[in-house]
């Protein structure tokens, strides 16, 4: 009897995690796949600079984005949808020793993601919104804005626009 108690307590929890690791199939954890692909990345005048993967991976629950500039820089990030807060969420790290932390949601079929408020040098307070903007042709606009902490626009340091890379026959 105690065999058949165990046993039917192991096939519960496994039943129970089993329902648990498919827990990012939803709709939420697919927002952000618009952004999914091998880019080349322009500017806003056309000339290349960089390229980009954007992959999902850990059954869905995360996008990780490998990003090279022509120049030196490298970088990586996590893409999260935290079910907690009902927030995405991105991690990201380069080569340079830069880090950025974002929180955010898609917002009228674009993704916008924010950073806590930072202190600055020229002004008080200040934080960084990055916007992912599919447009009809498949591209998407990646624009990195710098607000201050009255929601004024300081600077665009960022506007990339990426292209999907052509698949080549082998």
């Amino acid at each position: 009897m105690r065999i058949l108690i165990l046993f039917v307590f192991v096939v519960t929890l496994q039943i129970a995690n089993a329902q648990e690791t498919t827990g990012c199939r939803d709709s939420f954890n697919n927002q952000f796949d618009f952004w999914i692909g091998d880019w080349n990345v322009f500017d806003t005048s056309g000339t290349r600079i960089g390229e980009n993967v954007i992959k999902k991976d850990y059954d869905n629950c995360l996008l990780q984005e490998k990003w090279s500039s022509r120049g030196i820089n490298r970088g990586t990030s996590l893409n999260y949808f935290d079910p907690k807060d009902s927030t995405w969420n991105q991690l990201w790290v380069d080569n340079q020793g830069g880090i950025l932390k974002l929180k955010g949601n898609l917002v009228e079929h674009k993704m916008v993601l924010r950073s806590a408020l930072i202190t600055g040098d020229k002004v008080d307070f200040y934080y960084n919104q990055i916007s992912w903007i599919p447009k009809p042709d498949g591209s998407v606009h990646q624009v990195w804005e710098v607000y201050d902490d009255e929601h004024h626009l300081l600077q665009t340091a960022f506007h990339g626009v990426y292209t999907r890379k052509l698949k080549t026959k082998e």
